[in-house]
């Protein structure tokens, strides 16, 4: 009977088909306003329409897909107010469970933050953008996690696909690599040293640095078109 048990770890089609999909959006594969023609992504994808068309939904429910009339599903674009709130959100939630977590830390949450930080920065010194993007994300569900601020992670996890995908283009600029890290270790340092108002303004300066280089971008790639 053991050959029949279910893999609960195992993925499945259209689990798998979403997460290819969404990296390729978040990554910029598929450009912002691209079409998303069902048969094509048949034919790059491997899958049947229905499992695409599934996909596509949830996609749009994580705002990287929109709905056009006369044209279908497209990349969602990048409004620039949009993405304005978006990190006034970040820098409220993020801030505040910055704060908590340093009240509340332990040698033990702070060794295991140290240890994911560490491989966000070899990912930055290997250029590997994909794993920069794990590790950051799974940082912050640490931190929201030792602050125990369990619906705050909540409310950033509806919105991680967009987060994500602004990542993607700030940490693709020039310098931002060791930029980035000495922000993260300041706050880092911060929470080690139990030390919540530090912590909160670490935050507050990453996503303020953070939410200037997006806009700077987005700018640039409007200017451009």
């Amino acid at each position: 009977m053991s050959d029949l048990r279910i893999d609960r770890n195992a993925k499945t089609l259209r689990e798998l088909t979403l997460d290819k999909l969404r990296g390729a959006i978040v990554q910029g594969y598929f450009r912002p306003g691209a079409r998303l023609v069902e048969r094509t992504l048949c034919d790059e994808l491997g899958v049947s329409r229905t499992v695409v068309r599934e996909v596509l939904r949830h996609l749009e429910t994580e705002g990287l897909v929109e709905i056009v009339a006369r044209q279908g599903p497209i990349v969602a674009r990048l409004d620039p107010e949009q993405v304005g709130e978006i990190y006034e959100l970040r820098g409220l939630l993020e801030a505040n469970a910055a704060r908590a977590c340093a009240d509340r830390s332990t040698p033990e949450l702070v060794q295991q933050l140290r240890s994911i930080r560490k491989h966000i920065e070899d990912a930055f010194v290997q250029q590997d953008l994909p794993r920069v993007l794990e590790f950051t994300e799974r940082f912050y569900d640490a931190m929201f996690e030792g602050a125990q601020k369990h619906v705050s992670l909540t409310v950033v996890k509806t919105l991680n696909a967009r987060i994500n995908r602004l990542r993607a283009l700030t940490i693709a600029t020039p310098g931002r690599g060791d930029e980035s890290n000495r922000e993260m270790n300041t706050l880092l340092d911060a929470i080690e040293r139990r030390d919540g108002e530090a912590a909160s303004a670490a935050s507050f300066a990453h996503i303020r640095r953070t939410a200037e280089l997006a806009l700077k971008v987005l700018a640039e790639q409007d200017g451009a078109e």
